[in-house]
């Protein structure tokens, strides 16, 4: 019986514990969702010997930033409440801003980033969530700690473990592949790339470390040559 709950745990067959959640780190159901959500924890208690330990919840180097991404194409408005236009340059400009800030503050406070990851998912549980997986489990529980406390770009940083581990589980194909036929509300993960470009400046920027892995996007991370000035940013933790 142990063996056979170790191999369902997470998936749709698991009855009692939410595959989503597990997956993905947010459920559209929330706290209506009738399987449990298993939020990590770094508590040292005893875990069921039952789980393989690539599931155990006590190991989560992963954190999530709930809602902090806005889309200037969603949010944009006249004084008569109708949408402006912003250009696709203009919304890639933006982001790249935002993800080079978010990144660059957490990888200095903190420590060494493997991966980030934002949403561009239009769902309320996923919408601009952004994910940071740490190399160290010790900087996702301090930075988990400390961001409660933070405000960036004018709204309250809302952090919390994450059991995300492997974003390729997490992950939309067909949104990669330009054939999602749910669109924004899509309930995987539509991860929003950053430019290629930015991707070679901002990976290698940590301490030494063993062979870089590869994107969600491929491209394998080079040294960062640059940084950008104050005047460039646009929110602050």
């Amino acid at each position: 019986m142990a063996e056979y709950l170790a191999s369902i745990f997470g998936t749709e067959k698991d009855k009692v514990n939410c595959s989503f959640y597990f997956k993905i780190g947010a459920c559209r159901h929330g706290d209506r969702c009738s399987r449990l959500h298993n939020k990590p924890t770094f508590s040292q208690v005893p875990l069921p010997t039952f789980r393989p330990f690539s599931q155990e919840l006590g190991h989560a180097p992963t954190i999530v930033l709930l809602n902090l991404y806005r889309n200037p194409q969603n949010t944009a408005q006249t004084a008569d409440g109708s949408h402006c236009h912003v250009s696709d340059v203009e919304v890639q400009e933006h982001y790249d801003n935002f993800f080079e800030e978010v990144f660059t503050e957490l990888q200095e406070k903190y420590g060494e980033i493997e991966e980030m990851n934002v949403c561009d998912n239009l769902g309320d549980h996923l919408v601009g969530n952004v994910y940071v997986k740490f190399r160290r489990e010790e900087d996702a529980e301090r930075a988990v700690a400390e961001l409660n406390n933070r405000w960036f770009n004018g709204q309250a940083v809302h952090a919390e473990l994450s059991p995300v581990t492997d974003f390729r589980e997490s992950c939309c194909r067909q949104y990669e592949m330009g054939e999602c036929t749910r669109g924004g509300f899509c309930n995987f993960m539509h991860l929003r790339p950053i430019s290629r470009n930015l991707r070679r400046q901002l990976y290698g920027r940590g301490p030494r470390r063993r062979s870089p892995p590869r994107s969600h996007t491929g491209h394998r991370p080079r040294e960062r040559n640059r940084r950008r000035s104050p005047d460039h940013r646009h929110g602050r933790f």
